[in-house]
């Protein structure tokens, strides 16, 4: 229920890129011998030359989904602690080349990069989600919802509800606090569904590219 989840590895030694193709820094990245236009961006299995495929930036809305930017997306959807060097030599890049483009990833917010926790085994016994139906604006109601401490996740949606919105509490009491004297009192919310979980069947975030 929530957005991609990736590590990759310290980025703190990162300095921000140009969001532009960083088709130029990965050749300049490359050791002698290793620039081939058959081989760089090894990996995505494609049999176009380096120009056409480091061309292929119009997906997503930050420009930035190119077919070395996807392979590596999905390399850290695998595994979220895979070091740049490991990611590098998968995709066919140098392991600085790699950890540009993660940064730049990042700023753009194609994706982030945290610890996926279990609620229950932190102390938080009780997660729902809550549907909501909402008069007027929806989108203020959500903005105000999402500055709850107990919200993770706030979708807005068609449907019997106008919203979907996912908490963590700590017990069923902190749960109905929140539902009492947090949601309900936000102007707008006219009215709201508890869907409390019993057990998580399954959480995945390794949905890949397109």
């Amino acid at each position: 229920m929530n957005p991609i989840k990736a590590g990759g590895g310290d980025i703190s030694r990162d300095s921000p890129g140009s969001p532009t193709s960083d088709a130029g820094d990965d050749l300049k990245d490359t050791p002698a011998g290793r620039v081939d236009p058959r081989e760089v961006g090894a990996g995505t299995r494609d049999g176009r030359s380096l120009g056409a495929r480091m061309s292929r930036i119009s997906s997503g809305p930050s420009g930035l989904l190119d077919d070395a930017n996807r392979a590596i997306i999905e390399a850290l959807q695998r595994d979220g602690r895979l070091p740049y060097g490991a990611i590098a030599d998968e995709v066919g890049l140098s392991e600085a080349a790699v950890r540009r483009r993660v940064q730049r990833l990042r700023e753009a917010g194609v994706m982030q990069i945290v610890g996926v926790t279990d609620p229950l085994q932190l102390g938080f016994h009780r997660q729902a989600m809550v549907g909501v139906r909402v008069e007027g604006d929806v989108r203020l109601v959500a903005e105000k919802l999402s500055e709850l401490e107990e919200v993770d996740y706030v979708v807005m949606c068609a449907g019997s509800f106008d919203l979907l919105v996912e908490v963590v509490c700590e017990d069923d009491d902190a749960l109905f606090r929140l539902l009492n004297d947090s949601v309900r009192s936000v102007p707008g919310v006219r009215s709201t569904e508890s869907f409390v979980y019993l057990k998580l069947a399954k959480q995945t975030y390794s949905w890949g590219t397109r």
